[in-house]
């Protein structure tokens, strides 16, 4: 089995507990984070009109959930949000969750939309699971409209030395581990979890990577000492 088949077998086991061990891993503080970043893109958006955003490894549909609330709150019309997700297992829970979704089974390297038809992109907490990232941001460029966004939301390559790093790196390798092994009954998945965000870029070389998929950086964040990274890009 190739690396990016085993990467969706893993999240089609663990999807039944998904949702209830990010909870209590991340103590609810990834929906804080969630809802920072679309409130941002949103707010780039100064016209009425209805904006149609796809969100890329959806997962079970939290970032669906919160672009429709922040889309809400702002008073900005959703003409079109749509999910994708190599999992069938995640589908299936986001299904169960929206009637108004429509969600795809597809790779970020395949995505299914037209040229130049999103006003939005979104991926949490994915892009490190895409083997071939390089052919997927080349994806997203080509489905997003010129001057379309794209937001990215990563556990970027933690840097070392100081205190919090050091409680950081301990509970990624050790607590989460355990916790979202009891869970899950899958300890293997919680301990790839980790270990992915040491083998992923550090926030500059991401930027790199986006520039040379024809992106143009508008806002980089980081969150909770650096614990997640927001990144905001414009097509160009």
């Amino acid at each position: 089995m190739k690396k990016q088949e085993k990467i969706i077998a893993m999240f089609n086991e663990i999807s039944p507990s998904y949702d209830k061990a990010n909870r209590i891993l991340s103590f609810g503080v990834d929906i804080s984070w969630r809802q920072k970043a679309c409130k941002k893109v949103l707010r780039c958006f100064t016209d009425n009109s209805s904006l149609k955003i796809l969100d890329v490894a959806c997962g079970t549909g939290d970032m669906i959930e919160i672009w429709q609330e922040c889309a809400k709150e702002q008073n900005k019309k959703i003409a079109k949000i749509q999910g994708i997700d190599p999992s069938e297992g995640m589908l299936e829970v986001a299904k169960s969750k929206f009637k108004d979704v429509d969600f795809i089974q597809a790779l970020a390297t395949e995505l299914p939309q037209k040229n130049n038809e999103m006003d939005i992109l979104s991926i949490s907490y994915g892009i490190r699971n895409v083997v071939q990232r390089k052919e997927a941001l080349d994806e997203f460029a080509r489905v997003l409209k010129k001057d379309g966004i794209l937001l990215v939301l990563e556990f970027t390559k933690r840097q070392k030395g100081g205190i919090i790093a050091l409680l950081r790196d301990f509970y990624l390798k050790h607590i989460l581990p355990l916790i979202g092994g009891y869970i899950s009954k899958n300890k293997e998945a919680y301990k790839y979890l980790p270990n992915s965000i040491d083998g992923f870029l550090s926030k500059d070389e991401f930027i790199k990577e986006l520039e040379k998929a024809g992106f143009d950086m508008m806002f980089f964040e980081s969150f909770s000492f650096g614990v997640s990274s927001m990144f905001v890009a414009r097509k160009v």
